[in-house]
């Protein structure tokens, strides 16, 4: 019998001690999605379901041997960043994959936790927008983090596009501004490209404090669609079908905000499918960076 060779994909993320977040967080998305996930851990955090209790970031010579170790070893199919947290991880990061040619790169551009933790120094935005966006294939941020990144204040939908607009103009391939930090009863989240495609997907808003970890899952399954070779709208409806049942079916654990449920889309599926709706813009940088 001939064994199934899974895609490799590699998390480049913090460890959150709760199980809900992070590095184990990407773990259970790539198990559930049939990818064989590999890790560099970038910091260890103390966290629970109510918050971030404590940081500490590995020195830069172990994380820059766990890329080198997944480099030299693994032919990774797509990869993900989340909490980078300082100029110097970043660095390392961008040299890794330049070194090792990895491929489609999902950006989620970690800043500060649910609770109001800060995850990332304020020097290392700068480095990010300068270095890692113009490697990416897609990056991810919610309304906040988008903020972060292009400096606009975003409370309606010409904002969203003009934060897009701005984020591409960085050097990202594609955005996706997530909209579950919005009111309104439908969560819109809107993808951009550098043609000037816009995809709007919705989902019906649910009520619920369990949503530790959803970014992190997001962009994981993201991460592990792409590298099975799907295309972007394909790998988008994936990911935002199984984010949907993940926060449908979240687990009610500890005192605060708690976890999704990984599995959920596998054995329960959504209650609404995802609406996925096309449109052109003309951007106004003309795909000048």
């Amino acid at each position: 019998m001939t064994s199934k060779v899974l895609p490799c994909v590699l998390t480049i993320a913090g460890s959150d001690s709760g199980g809900g977040a992070g590095i184990q967080a990407d773990i259970k998305s790539f198990q559930e999605r049939d990818v064989f996930g590999t890790s560099v851990i970038t910091a260890v955090t103390a966290q629970n379901t109510t918050g971030v209790q404590g940081v500490f970031p590995l020195e830069t010579k172990a994380i820059e041997q766990q890329l080198d170790s997944i480099g030299e070893d693994f032919k990774i199919s797509a990869l993900k960043t989340g909490m980078l947290f300082d100029v110097s991880t970043i660095a390392l990061v961008v040299d890794a994959i330049k070194k090792f040619s990895w491929e489609n790169l999902v950006v989620d551009p970690v800043m500060v936790s649910t609770t109001g933790h800060i995850l990332l120094e304020h020097e290392a935005i700068e480095t990010i927008k300068s270095q890692l966006l113009p490697l990416a294939r897609i990056v991810t941020p919610n309304i906040p983090e988008a903020e972060h990144l292009t400096e606009l204040k975003i409370d309606k939908d010409t904002d969203i596009i003009r934060a897009s607009e701005k984020i591409l103009s960085m050097g990202s391939h594609s955005v996706l501004i997530k909209g579950g930090h919005g009111r309104s009863e439908i969560a819109e989240d809107i993808y951009m490209d550098q043609t000037g495609s816009l995809i709007r997907l919705r989902s019906r808003r649910l009520e619920t404090t369990n949503t530790h970890g959803t970014g992190c899952t997001y962009s994981a399954v993201l991460a592990a669609e792409l590298a099975k070779g799907r295309e972007m709208e394909e790998a988008l409806m994936t990911a935002k079908r199984f984010i949907q049942a993940a926060i449908e079916h979240a687990i009610p654990l500890g005192h605060g905000h708690g976890p999704t449920y990984h599995a959920a889309y596998r054995h329960h599926g959504i209650k609404e499918d995802v609406r996925c709706d096309h449109e052109t813009v003309d951007l106004f940088y003309h795909g000048n960076k």
